[in-house]
């Protein structure tokens, strides 16, 4: 779960990480009289939506006059931001941040993420702010320090040391800097964070470290120990099949190809979708029903899948284990009732109850193609999905 900067930066103030003075605002009224209460110029109004690089898109301005503010907020609220996030579609905006300028002397990069090779949080810091992470990492790859931390044990002032000595700035920033990364550390813990980052974290004319921009996203699995962060949810910014598929347990990422995938298990899902470009097709979603979905999940999860209109051809690959093979035949083919079915269907199924589950399908009437196996199944998949 993703959040906007503003709301992020109500965490970071909650938790004494240094962020500008600001307000979001829903209208061009409401920035006006955020830049007035602000009380002098210039000030930054900035788009908010669920992506990076508003900047190069016109998302963030700076206005030095109340006039500019009103003729900025006015062109920034309604229109389509398009950043290298969020694809040639863009992203509509529907609100803004308007905050105070700052005297900024240096700009560094951090950010917080796991590591799941290393079992361990890893800070990542760098002293190229300001700009793509993934481009200083290709070209300066020196510029960037990264320290892991156990969970189990926490931050220790070490780790903070280790960053601030492995960045180029001044020795009077370096205390507010170790100060900040023990604050975001403990916010990323206490909330289930996926990602805490701040691009850029900026160093003032005064040697004060502050927080300029922040990223933040919530692991979904943790959400449930977390209730109050559903009011920080915007649907606007999901993708509304991806809602749609949260509202029924299931997990749906929506993608640019024309196969659609209905698998159980996340592995099984990777796995598919390998085996899919392998042969040479485009997967155009990953949907996970679970490994203990019941025939009204399979139902919702095949619904969404048909509703995407890029679908072309559906390969269903489930291992039959809790959610037997006979449920997911009953799910498919309730949904395919109720929906209607254009495309051809290829079904890989092995496990529990499989006999059962093809006899099912074999009666259904659907226009189905079995394959014995994975590879086979994608082989047949990409055959049909380049005639589509």
């Amino acid at each position: 779960m993703k959040i906007h900067e503003y709301q992020a930066k109500e965490f970071f103030a909650r938790y004494g990480i240094p962020v500008p003075s600001g307000a979001p605002a829903f209208s061009v009224e409401e920035g006006l009289a955020a830049a007035d209460d602000l009380g002098h110029y210039p000030v930054v109004l900035k788009a908010q939506i669920h992506a990076g690089g508003r900047g190069k898109g016109g998302g963030v301005q700076l206005a030095h006059s109340r006039d500019e503010v009103q003729s900025i907020a006015s062109g920034m609220l309604g229109m389509n931001l398009v950043t290298h996030q969020t694809g040639e579609k863009g992203q509509p905006v529907k609100r803004l941040l308007v905050e105070q300028g700052l005297d900024i002397e240096q700009e560094l990069y951090l950010s917080l993420i796991p590591d799941r090779s290393a079992g361990k949080i890893a800070i990542v810091a760098s002293d190229a702010g300001g700009v793509d992470i993934e481009e200083v990492a290709r070209q300066s790859p020196e510029r960037i320090v990264t320290v892991h931390v156990d969970p189990l044990l926490g931050m220790y002032p070490h780790h903070c040391r280790r960053i601030a000595f492995g960045l180029d700035i001044a020795p009077e920033a370096r205390k507010g800097l170790m100060a900040l990364l023990g604050r975001a550390y403990r916010l990323f813990a206490d909330y289930d964070c996926s990602l805490v980052e701040i691009n850029p974290l900026v160093v003032t004319a005064d040697k004060q470290v502050i927080a300029l921009d922040a990223k933040m996203s919530f692991d979904d699995n943790g959400l449930v120990r977390h209730q109050d962060l559903a009011q920080y949810r915007d649907p606007d910014e999901e993708d509304p099949l991806e809602r749609q598929a949260s509202e029924y347990g299931l997990n749906y990422i929506k993608m640019e190809g024309n196969v659609g995938n209905m698998v159980n298990g996340a592995g099984l899902a990777m796995a598919t979708m390998d085996l899919i470009k392998q042969a040479g097709a485009e997967p155009a979603n990953f949907l996970d029903v679970g490994g203990g979905a019941n025939a009204e999940m399979v139902e919702n999860g095949f619904r969404i899948l048909l509703s995407d209109d890029n679908v072309r051809v559906v390969l269903i690959n489930i291992f039959g284990g809790i959610l037997r093979c006979d449920v997911l035949a009953r799910g498919v083919v309730q949904a395919a009732e109720q929906v209607g079915v254009e495309v051809p269907i290829v079904v890989r199924m092995e496990g529990t109850n499989v006999d059962e589950g093809r006899r099912i399908l074999a009666e259904s009437g659907l226009d189905l193609h079995t394959a014995g196996s994975l590879r086979e199944a994608a082989e047949r998949i990409a055959a049909i999905a380049g005639k589509a």
